[in-house]
Parts: C-alpha cells; structure tokens; sequence
C-alpha cells in the first residue's frame, strides 16, 4: 500500500501511462475507489501524459475514446449503468484491439461484460490530502507494469 497526495499521484499515472507503451496487446485498467477518491484525476493525469489538454469525464457518455499517434485510450465510467448489458449496445469489443488502453472506472457496475483487468488499482481515502494506493496483477501485462513501476 503506498500512499499519494494530488501531485504524487499525478505524477504516479503518468508514469504508468509511459509504462503501457508498446504493449502489442490491449491494455485494461480497472480504477476503484469511493466518490471522490481520485479516480478521475488518477485518469486524466495518464490521458494528459498521452499529450491530450482537453480530458472530459466520461459520467454521462460513459465511454470518451482519446486517438493519436502515441496512443489509443477509451477512458470508461460505468458508474450509470443502469444494465452491463449497455456496454454492449456502445460496442466495448470494439475498444479492445491490441495496443489499446481501456481505464475503466466503477468495473463492478459492467461485470460480466467486460474484459478482466490486467492491472487494478484502489485508491482508498486516508485524509483529505492523501490516498492509500493498492494495486493488483491480474495478468502477465499487470505484473509487467507493476514491476515497471
């Protein structure tokens, strides 16, 4: 368990985004966490580190796909869900091609129709300054990542 403040884990997701280059497969993230735990600010750090200024929350679309020559990153919040089975209807499949990046936020509300996750992290309040950050390999990919880190 380490713990971050606002800069720290900043400066934490864009190291991991460097660490996601050039994987040939595709990429998934789970991001867990309470409201207001850092998920977001977790996600748009790694996107920003991608060389995207503009990184919108993904509440409402739920999914915000994010394409350039450095990556391919569809940051998702699965948070209104009101079925898993929505994430079908929006193609998820589709988002999943080798060396892609899924993020995917509250992973819980779409069990069962996405893909398992290479990497999770939980970022757990400590105080209104800090978080405790508690990361798990699920795969080749995470343990790879984890290590890089």
């Amino acid at each position: 368990m380490l713990d971050f403040n606002e800069s720290q884990l900043q400066a934490f997701a864009k190291n991991l985004a460097n660490n996601c280059q050039g994987f040939n497969q595709p990429v998934v993230i789970y991001l867990e966490g309470d409201l207001g735990a850092g998920k977001t600010t977790l996600a748009r750090s790694f996107i920003q580190s991608f060389g995207f200024d503009r990184v919108k929350s993904p509440t409402y679309a739920i999914v915000e796909s994010y394409d350039n020559d450095k990556a391919h990153i569809h940051h998702f919040d699965c948070y209104r869900l009101c079925d898993p089975e929505e994430l079908e209807y929006i193609g998820i499949r589709e988002y999943l091609k080798p060396g892609h990046i899924q993020l995917i936020e509250w992973a819980a509300m779409g069990q069962g129709m996405l893909s398992p996750a290479d990497l999770l992290i939980r970022l757990e309040i400590k105080d209104t300054q800090t978080r405790h950050l508690v990361l798990e390999a699920n795969t080749p990919i995470g343990q790879q990542l984890i290590k890089d880190l």
